[in-house]
């Protein structure tokens, strides 16, 4: 493997991820970022990311003398071979994705890249951003390729290090074998196609990813129906190698920093070239239906019957929008809090990533620092991020903490039987209220 020198400019979940790795597998790399405070910390060895693994990773390549991190983003490409674009790609307006990050790092590059130099676009963009970058680069001597991420916050280091796949894309062949080069030694199959086929190889996973969850979430609707368990419904057909069992896991809908902004950059897209997809629009309208449909749940539980959950305590364990992470992007429990605390609910949440950064949620709810403090009094528990240590609760002692015995548990974490010999009642998603599991 030849090493090179490599920039990286962005240093969130996945640049921080992509500078740390490269550096493992042996590369000299440079992350730039324009949060002056947040590189003094990174050149400290401090993370404040939660990824297993990362924080040792970014250690070790500082030990090394492989990774630096820097502000000057100029001057962190002005020797590299190969620039990884990292940035943020937020939703923008109607849908699609806002590229004002990527376009004002290329113009800011532009003059400073090495003759000979590979631009990557690692962040996840729409069809045709490769040429829109080229196109604002205007140096014909460097050559821009498109090599998406596909890892999953909780695992960023594994996926890199251990991939099921390496998908890159670009018009110059020989571009795109140098930054397939970077990757050596990793056993993964690569894909090499053209810039607007990785560009649309990444949205394509995040919109099937997506689809599978609002499937099983449907699923479960039916499964409660009919007096199913969606569990063993989903056992039943994972196991069939066409389908598979993951994602197929019913939850409080599907959220995170990817899905939601893809799935919807991707609907512009398909809607500004004139090209149908139905299956599409009506994934990302069953998320937003079945978020409903379990507020209901809740409301028709808690109130009388007029509709309204005013001067009601609930406690809301987990708002991350998975276990693993702190991260609270397009969440799917604070997505059902926001329609809880519309009808009027006093809302107290507990999660074990926040009690250190402690965000401010006080327009929404308030923060405790134990499960305990956020059960204290409450007419109903909701379970709403996967963490394990809630499944491992002194259930008994809940049930002495709670104003009402109900638990909806939206990630079928929880072991109904136990519950019950507590004196609680807990209702899952698709599972038959009687059944015991």
């Amino acid at each position: 493997m030849q090493i090179r020198r490599v920039a990286v400019v962005g240093t969130g979940y996945v640049g921080l991820t992509t500078g740390a790795c490269l550096a493992t597998l042996g590369h000299r790399v440079v992350c730039a970022d324009t949060d002056h405070q947040k590189v003094e910390r990174l050149r400290r060895g401090q993370v404040d990311i939660l990824e297993p693994r990362l924080p040792e990773l970014v250690r070790e390549g500082l030990d090394s003398g492989r990774l630096a991190f820097v502000r000057d983003t100029r001057a962190a490409v002005a020797d590299a071979d190969v620039v990884f674009l990292c940035l943020p790609t937020p939703m923008g307006v109607g849908g699609a994705a806002d590229l004002a990050a990527v376009e004002a790092v290329a113009d800011q590059i532009r003059d400073a890249l090495p003759r000979g130099s590979v631009v990557v676009n690692k962040s996840t963009v729409p069809v045709g951003t490769a040429e829109r970058v080229a196109a604002l680069l205007d140096r014909p001597d460097v050559a821009v390729v498109s090599n998406p991420e596909f890892l999953r916050e909780g695992y960023a280091v594994r996926d890199f290090l251990h991939p099921d796949r390496i998908v890159v894309g670009a018009a110059d062949r020989d571009a795109a074998r140098k930054v397939a080069d970077l990757y050596t030694g990793l056993d993964a199959p690569l894909v090499l196609t053209d810039a607007a086929g990785a560009e649309l190889a990444k949205y394509a996973a995040n919109f099937f990813l997506a689809m599978k969850l609002s499937f099983a979430n449907n699923l479960a609707t039916l499964c409660e129906h009919f007096g199913a368990d969606v569990d063993d419904v989903l056992t039943g057909i994972g196991h069939d190698p066409r389908i598979g069992s993951a994602f197929l896991k019913p939850g409080p809908g599907w959220g995170g920093s990817c899905l939601p902004k893809d799935t919807h950059a991707l609907l512009t897209i398909c809607q500004e070239s004139g090209v149908d997809f139905p299956l599409l629009g009506a994934t990302i309208e069953t998320n937003v239906e079945h978020q409903r449909r379990l507020v209901e749940r809740v409301v028709a539980g808690c109130t009388p019957g007029d509709g309204s959950l005013r001067g009601v305590r609930l406690a809301v364990l987990g708002l991350a929008f998975k276990a693993g992470t702190s991260d609270l992007r397009d969440s799917p429990a604070l997505a059902i809090a926001r329609l809880l605390k519309e009808r009027g609910a006093e809302l107290h949440a507990y999660d074990p990533a926040l009690s250190e950064t402690r965000p401010d949620l006080s327009d929404l709810l308030t923060l405790a620092d134990t499960p305990e403090e956020a059960l204290r009094g409450a007419r109903a528990c909701l379970v709403l991020t996967e963490w394990p240590e809630f499944r491992d609760l002194d259930w008994e002692r809940v049930a002495g903490l709670l104003g009402s015995p109900m638990v909806y548990d939206f990630r079928n974490l929880l072991d109904p039987d136990r519950l019950r010999r507590a004196g609680l009642t807990c209702e899952g998603i698709g599972r038959a209220p009687a059944m015991a599991r």
